[in-house]
């Protein structure tokens, strides 16, 4: 997905941009005079959730966790703990389909390190692939505020970490300087307070790296939150194949390719971006299961035919 693209034509939404978490993290308000101040509260929101949610800092809390404290309630920080309760929401509300355990099987495809660090892994095959060892086996208590995480099991936040990132700076910086606020990591939109006349213009790419005049559509947001997720951005060459960070956690095995590109709207940033994994995971599945789940969604096929699902506009 693409930045904003201003749709309001009585005032320019002031953007301010950073790289963080492996991609381009940007804040738009309408106020320039407080843009720096937001862009400030965005950059200690994700170096604080970089330290606590990163699959590749070997110091992180969640990696710290795993290798000093397997299979033993833990004391964590409330934003780790809140940052798993919402991956455990987004498995159960899809059934599994997006499941913060594959985390094993992303690293066995050659993505143990942040993508910009990535190279292709050249011919050999790599191990068989094995299903995800099931989100359902993370403890979560929350009036202790501890987590219990499997011996063996190797958590990736990766598909849920940036929505849920988005919805808690948009909401904590609205908060804080009381205005309508856009974020944006990386494609995952989450908007707060009030919008401007005509809504917050999205564009939708096959690239978070696009230009806003590269867009191939733009929707108006008023509320709630905007992802995308695709099948052509983050690749890289393993076993003689290209391959793709979005995995079936039943195989353990990468997702079909049926979608380039899959885009939902939703009350939140979390929700979308749990659905929008969840369409490229059900290949051709996808408008069916989504329709029955009230969702509305935008679809582009490998050979760039675009379905929509529920009431996406037009």
């Amino acid at each position: 997905m693409s930045g904003p693209a201003v749709t309001d034509t009585q005032s320019t939404p002031t953007v301010r941009s950073m790289s963080a978490i492996g991609t381009t993290a940007s804040v738009v308000v309408e106020d320039p005079a407080v843009a720096d101040q937001a862009l400030a509260l965005l950059a200690a929101d994700m170096a604080a959730l970089d330290a606590a949610c990163s699959r590749f800092r070997p110091d992180s809390e969640i990696r710290q966790l795993e290798r000093n404290r397997p299979g033993r309630p833990t004391v964590v920080s409330p934003l780790l703990f809140d940052a798993l309760e919402a991956a455990c929401d987004v498995a159960a509300a899809t059934a599994g389909i997006v499941d913060p355990t594959i985390g094993s099987a992303l690293v066995e495809l050659g993505y143990d390190r942040d993508f910009a660090s990535l190279r292709d892994r050249g011919t050999g095959s790599g191990p068989a692939p094995s299903p995800a060892p099931g989100w359902w086996q993370l403890e979560l208590d929350r009036s202790a505020g501890t987590v219990v995480i499997p011996v063996g099991i190797h958590v990736d936040l990766g598909s849920t970490g940036k929505a849920f990132g988005a919805d808690r700076s948009a909401a904590g910086i609205a908060a804080a300087l009381d205005c309508g606020v856009l974020v944006n990591l990386g494609g995952d939109v989450a908007v707060a307070g009030p919008a401007p006349h005509g809504g917050w213009g999205v564009g939708i790419a096959s690239s978070s790296a696009a230009a806003p005049s590269e867009a191939d559509e733009v929707v108006a947001l008023w509320r709630g939150g905007l992802a995308s997720s695709g099948t052509t951005a983050r690749t890289w060459e393993r076993g003689g194949r290209r391959v793709h960070h979005i995995i079936d956690p039943w195989t353990g095995e990468v997702a079909p390719s049926t979608w380039a590109l899959t885009s939902v709207l939703a009350a939140t940033c979390l929700e979308a971006n749990g659905w929008s994994t969840a369409a490229v995971v059900w290949g051709a599945d996808a408008p069916g299961n989504l329709a029955a789940h009230g969702v509305s969604a935008r679809l582009v096929a490998a050979d760039g035919t675009v379905v929509l699902v529920g009431e996406w506009p037009t």
